[in-house]
């Protein structure tokens, strides 16, 4: 839109930020019902926990794999609109879950099936959903760390209470009848993203974005699909960086995963506590991960990245496994948990803004998904690897066992030269600390060439990126820039640690 022969710029509003939240609260809340309705239902209709299980793997292993072919669409067609068609198809599918059971047409077979196509359908949306957060950081002019640490703290508190109030609502009317309440908030969800956070996040731009390469820097053949894939996974394969962070959290949430589903049950069967022991220090951990989540969106981007990332590590990891292979009483082992559930709160921030900021727009969606699905891909192994570790050498050996793993995989990362590059710059700390948003880093080039990728994996205790979640190189650290070479692809010109100019700094 032109005024008096200038562009008009995109509007920043501060509230852009809650709404954004709003939106986040219910697409979380149906979510955390739905993942207590569905099991109580083929529980009670079957008996099995094995058929449970799988009801559970149809709807996570096609969702991992869709979540990581989606990026690619969600570039092209924008998250905005991807985040609508996903809910809206997911909402339409889990409907046929009540629909079918009322009708008397509900077999096992046909759950199966309906919650395959939910988690096909429900993967675009939720990696677009991530993909917002570089956007919404620049309509509301907050930190990406800001962004990053309210949704973190919209997620666990959905696991807090959304599991607690999702419980009381199957206990009501069953786990089928249950899913009507996911509908609607899937519908209000959709409302709202259509209504009000679209029409806000309207002019912003990905490809705008501060590690986004300059327009005329953009190839304007447009690439297959399957280009546009690969594009973005020798992006990542090339990005020391964001090969550290996914390798390092397909391994954490694989113990994460064997924590809560081999080792707190566990844990409480041999000790006596029972399931109120589990709701206990479940309950305690995640009320405060929200508080460490708000506290780390305030201050998140005033602190320096490296020393919190290790201090939160370091609480959160070892002293969990170790208080629970020692005999201490209840309250003990709850404040120990407490504590490292604090510092889980600084955890997402961090890492959702490290992963934001180096990739560049026009690449984010293909991306940022990818490493999610990666992050995601060891997840259920965990409960079959904690399962073994307790039957072959006792539950405090493979406490002690698992909170070591835990240790080595999380301070791996530290001990590599690139892995200074996770702190923002001084131009961006001062920023943030005047009008809260922080600009994007240049990752530069130390050990991006020759990083490899192992298997890959996501978020259990609220340590995936998120999301996901490079500033402009600073003045004469650079040499050249990718469009200083014709052809370049903006993935090409990221591996060799350079940046194209940005025009919106």
């Amino acid at each position: 839109m032109h005024r008096g022969g200038r562009v008009a710029r995109p509007q920043i509003t501060p509230s852009t930020l809650w709404v954004f939240v709003v939106v986040s609260i219910l697409s979380f809340a149906g979510t955390r019902l739905a993942a207590i309705a569905v099991p109580w239902y083929v529980l009670t209709t079957t008996g099995s926990p094995t058929l449970t299980g799988v009801v559970a793997f149809a709807e996570l292993a096609p969702y991992i794999v869709v979540k990581a072919l989606a990026g690619p669409f969600i570039d092209r067609a924008g998250p905005v609109r991807v985040a609508l068609v996903g809910d809206a198809a997911s909402a339409c599918a889990i409907a046929g879950v009540p629909l079918l059971h009322a009708a008397g047409l509900l077999s096992y077979p046909a759950l199966v099936a309906l919650v395959a196509i939910v988690g096909i359908l429900r993967a675009p949306g939720d990696g677009a959903k991530t993909t917002l957060v570089p956007l919404v950081a620049r309509a509301s002019g907050s930190s990406l760390e800001k962004v990053s640490g309210a949704y973190g703290a919209v997620d666990r508190l959905a696991a807090t209470l959304g599991a607690a109030f999702g419980g009381i609502v199957v206990a009501a009317v069953g786990g089928a009848s249950a899913l009507w309440l996911t509908v609607a908030t899937l519908a209000l969800d959709l409302v709202v993203l259509a209504l009000v956070l679209g029409p806000r996040l309207a002019g912003h731009d990905l490809a705008a974005s501060p590690g986004a390469p300059a327009p005329d820097t953009v190839p304007p053949a447009r690439a297959s699909y399957l280009d546009d894939l690969r594009e973005g996974w020798r992006f990542l394969r090339g990005d020391a960086v964001l090969v550290a962070v996914v390798v390092m959290l397909a391994f954490t949430n694989m113990l994460e995963q064997a924590f809560g589903v081999a080792f707190v049950p566990m844990w409480a069967l041999l000790g006596g506590g029972g399931p109120r022991a589990i709701g206990s220090l479940f309950a305690v951990s995640a009320l405060l991960s929200v508080v460490g989540a708000v506290v780390a969106a305030v201050v998140g981007a005033r602190l320096p990245r490296r020393p919190v990332y290790a201090v939160a590590y370091l609480l959160v990891g070892l002293p969990r496994f170790a208080i629970l292979a020692v005999d201490v009483p209840l309250p003990v082992t709850i404040a120990v948990l407490a504590v490292g559930g604090f510092a889980a709160g600084f955890i997402n921030p961090i890492l959702g803004a490290v992963v934001v900021e180096r990739i560049p727009g026009p690449l984010m969606g293909r991306v940022n998904t990818l490493a999610m699905a990666c992050a995601w891909a060891l997840l259920p192994f965990g409960g079959i690897v904690g399962g073994l570790l307790v039957t072959e050498i006792g539950l405090p050996r493979a406490l002690w066992v698992a909170g070591l793993a835990y240790v080595v995989v999380t301070m791996a990362p530290t001990l590599l030269p690139a892995w200074r590059q996770i702190e923002r710059p001084a131009a961006s700390s001062d920023a943030a600390d005047t009008n809260g948003a922080t600009e994007s880093d240049d990752p530069g080039n130390d050990g991006l060439e020759s990083a490899g990728v192992t298997d890959d994996g996501a978020p259990v205790d609220g340590t995936s990126p998120t999301a996901a979640q490079v500033t402009p190189p600073r003045a004469g650290s650079v040499p050249a820039t990718a469009g200083d070479r014709p052809g370049s692809s903006p993935a090409r010109a990221a591996r060799r640690g350079r940046r194209a100019p940005s025009r919106h700094r």
